[in-house]
């Protein structure tokens, strides 16, 4: 957690509320949309402001720091989103903000950060790299560290995505992207409050967690096992995180129900079949949910689709290079009523009938066939 941010105590399901009322009149609530050939619904993030869920942390954060006297200029190291969420909410509210990200941030990002007129730094080769220079230009210049994931603030407007799938379905399972984890700290915390009504509550949602092979800091570290390796190359740069967030962490300790480790090869699948099949564009991260539901069971699925910041020439690169499996054809059940009285029934009937009685009528049979449409 970021010193310099962090108020005392952790995130409640209250801050989720009061985050949801602070960005009523910013943000509008992003569509749900049913995904047939995956059998998932999707929460289309990628149609936020900005192109990501990011901008509702960071819009709450600024907020609630206005509501507290706190008027410094605001820095942040961030490999894209988070970046853009901070200076599209900088400019709504008019803070300076200024934004540290790798060098290998997509350019679509970039330019993004600068369209909102916040200063961009670029420094380092990651994530990593970028939050410690990011820190040490927060302690020279006396500018307000705000952690693209580690924050209550951060973690409670993220969990307003989660307060809006529970507005909208009764899902049973919800599959959320994790790098720091302040998604789904914050989806996992309001979907699993007191402060859903009554029907809501009484639902027992699953919440799993996805994450790449090899950039995997969050589930390692759930499992107790040491984090702090170099995270490996994903098309999932958004969450390349090498430490997990330490709140975020506690939070998911005691939320989180799974986590999937999805492979590289499944990840770049999935989003060329979102993008040819459900016209959906999303980013490696913004895909990366959907990628773990194809392992997980569920009648009810919901992935979030955490970010729609693709670079033209990934895309077009990635779709003349994965040629994704046809999808299984559906199957329909179709009713067909056979006339065919039951076995044995119709001699006892005809024994103890009265002479020129009418005979009853014989039963229906119904027979279930499945059948391939042409």
């Amino acid at each position: 957690m970021e010193p310099d941010v962090a108020r005392t105590g952790s995130v409640t399901a209250a801050d989720v509320l009061a985050a949801q009322a602070r960005l009523r009149r910013y943000l509008d609530v992003t569509p749900l949309h049913h995904a047939e050939r995956f059998g998932c619904w999707l929460k289309l993030e990628n149609l936020q402001r900005t192109g990501s869920y990011k901008v509702r942390g960071a819009l709450n954060a600024l907020l609630a720091a206005r509501e507290r006297g706190d008027h410094r200029p605001v820095i942040a190291a961030s490999a894209g989103n988070h970046a853009q969420g901070l200076a599209w909410a900088a400019y709504r509210l008019g803070v300076q903000a200024i934004t540290v990200m790798p060098k290998c941030a997509p350019q679509t990002k970039v330019a993004g950060v600068a369209h909102w007129g916040a200063t961009v730094r670029l420094h380092g080769d990651g994530y990593d790299q970028a939050r410690a220079f990011a820190v040490e230009l927060a302690a020279q210049n006396g500018y307000r560290l705000l952690s693209a994931f580690d924050d209550p603030d951060v973690i409670a407007g993220q969990g307003t995505v989660g307060l809006e799938i529970a507005a909208a379905m009764n899902p049973d399972v919800v599959l959320v992207p994790i790098g720091g984890g302040g998604l789904a700290a914050g989806v996992a915390l309001a979907l699993k409050s007191a402060c859903l009504s009554g029907a809501q509550a009484s639902r027992r949602v699953r919440i799993v967690g996805a994450q790449v092979e090899g950039v995997d800091a969050m589930a390692r570290a759930l499992r107790g096992e040491p984090t702090g390796a170099e995270p490996a190359a994903s098309l999932a740069d958004g969450v390349r995180v090498r430490e997990p967030g330490r709140l975020t962490r506690m939070l998911l300790a005691e939320l989180l129900d799974d986590v999937v480790i999805v492979r590289e090869a499944e990840l770049r699948e999935t989003l060329v079949r979102l993008a040819l099949e459900e016209h959906v564009i999303a980013e490696g991260a913004g895909a990366l949910a959907l990628a773990a539901g194809r392992r997980v069971a569920g009648r009810r699925k919901c992935a979030v689709v955490s970010g729609g910041n693709l670079d033209a020439a990934v895309l077009s690169r990635l779709l003349a290079e994965v040629r994704p499996r046809p999808p299984r054809r559906p199957r329909r059940r179709r009713r067909e009523a056979v006339a065919a009285p039951a076995p044995g029934l119709p001699r006892i009937l005809d024994a103890g009938r009265r002479p020129g009685a009418v005979p009853p009528p014989p039963r229906t049979v119904h027979r279930c066939e499945e059948v391939l449409p042409a």
